[in-house]
């Protein structure tokens, strides 16, 4: 996946707790590699933030090791911003996912965390997708804290509250190449990362 990247892109990886070799093939690839044992999401995003803090880039995108999402697909999302009509950018995939790609269970949640999200905010999201890019000094605004699976959902709502331009940008979406979801992979999984997203709708509504 790191190969796929766009040659000028600093890539952050962070190195959420693995057993395996990501931190030795990410170096390999000429990334910046930043530990972070606490297991959660939004605790690996928050890492490689605080990680850039001290020499920010004017864009920052969070996309997963999965390869579900396509990596060279990235001036998709953070055009927008340069050409100055968005602050975040998201993948939206409800259209565009290959046949299969998206479970039943992220599909429902989906749908469910969307219509909380506008229930709560007015603003209607059509997807949940985790290939995002944002304005860093628009991000700064946004303050985040959640530590789990409901950190897209406190950036969404976020984003909404602090007036940012919002886009959703269609992109192509495949069956993860990359392991198996500790999420969607498992009913489980999914039950406890929707039972997350619901907490955080609750919590992050203003």
């Amino acid at each position: 996946m790191l190969g796929d990247l766009p040659a000028e892109v600093r890539v952050v990886v962070v190195d959420n707790g693995s057993t395996d070799r990501t931190a030795e093939v990410a170096r390999a690839h000429g990334a910046e590699v930043v530990s972070e044992p606490r297991r959660g999401y939004g605790s690996a995003v928050q890492a490689g933030m605080r990680h850039l803090a001290a020499d920010p880039p004017a864009v920052m995108v969070v996309l997963d090791a999965d390869h579900a999402d396509r990596p060279e697909l990235i001036g998709h999302l953070v055009g927008p911003i340069l050409d100055d009509y968005a602050d975040l950018v998201l993948s939206e995939r409800t259209m565009t996912a290959e046949r299969g790609a998206l479970t039943p269970q992220q599909v429902f949640g989906n749908w469910l965390a969307t219509r909380l999200i506008r229930r709560q905010t007015g603003f209607a999201y059509r997807d949940m997708g985790p290939f995002r890019a944002i304005r860093w000094s628009s991000l700064t605004t946004l303050a985040m804290v959640d530590p789990t699976w409901g950190w897209n959902v406190e950036m969404q709502m976020k984003a909404v509250y602090r007036g940012l331009r919002i886009v959703e940008v269609p992109l192509p979406y495949r069956a993860r190449q990359v392991g198996v979801s500790k999420i969607s992979g498992s009913l489980r999984g999914s039950a406890r990362a929707g039972v997350r997203i619901l907490q955080a709708v609750r919590r992050y509504a203003e």
